[in-house]
């Protein structure tokens, strides 16, 4: 990327990948950037899950009723956990982490998409979190917050449009709206 504002301006959501597989230095990248990612405190209470089974993968790709499907298709889901009693702002630190590897992939000029788990549900209608818990054998300790599917983009996304910023969600020195 040339700087950080055509990065931002670039990183598009994607949901649609080629089979193509991540190369071991794109995966140790992305796993840097998820491990540099700043915590409260420097808590680090975050633990990443790296997964590039395919069998796994599909099986991820249930973890909510809707909207998750594509992970069957990406070459690596980063499952972002936290451990609540690490820190008492486990959901802002496991975010922040998240958006990091976003931005990493980016760089990398791969897509991701991030898949919300907390708070959702599988179509069983059991809550995303325990599905993935599930899944993965996680510890009950840790609390599941996103899954960041990553691959090779399968489309072109043209990049964010500036006049579509909304200026008028941003107030100076106090709040002037209604």
């Amino acid at each position: 990327m040339e700087n950080f504002s055509e990065l931002i301006k670039n990183r598009r959501s994607m949901r649609k990948f080629t089979g193509e597989e991540l190369s071991q230095e794109q995966v140790v990248t992305l796993l840097k950037a998820a491990l540099m990612a700043p915590t409260s405190k420097r808590s680090n209470g975050w633990q990443f899950i790296a997964v590039d089974d395919k069998e796994t993968l599909e099986k991820l790709s249930h973890c909510k009723e809707q909207a998750s499907a594509f992970i069957a298709d990406a070459a690596l889901a980063i499952v972002v956990t936290a451990d609540p009693l690490a820190s008492d702002v486990w959901i802002e630190d496991a975010s922040i982490a998240s958006i990091m590897l976003q931005l990493q992939a980016e760089d990398l000029g791969l897509g991701s998409c991030w898949v919300q788990i907390r708070e959702r549900y599988a179509a069983t209608g059991m809550p995303s979190d325990e599905y993935v818990r599930s899944v993965l054998d996680i510890p009950l300790q840790l609390q599941v917050l996103s899954v960041i599917a990553i691959g090779h983009k399968g489309m072109e996304r043209k990049p964010f449009d500036e006049s579509h910023l909304q200026w008028e969600k941003i107030h100076i020195n106090k709040f002037g709206g209604k």
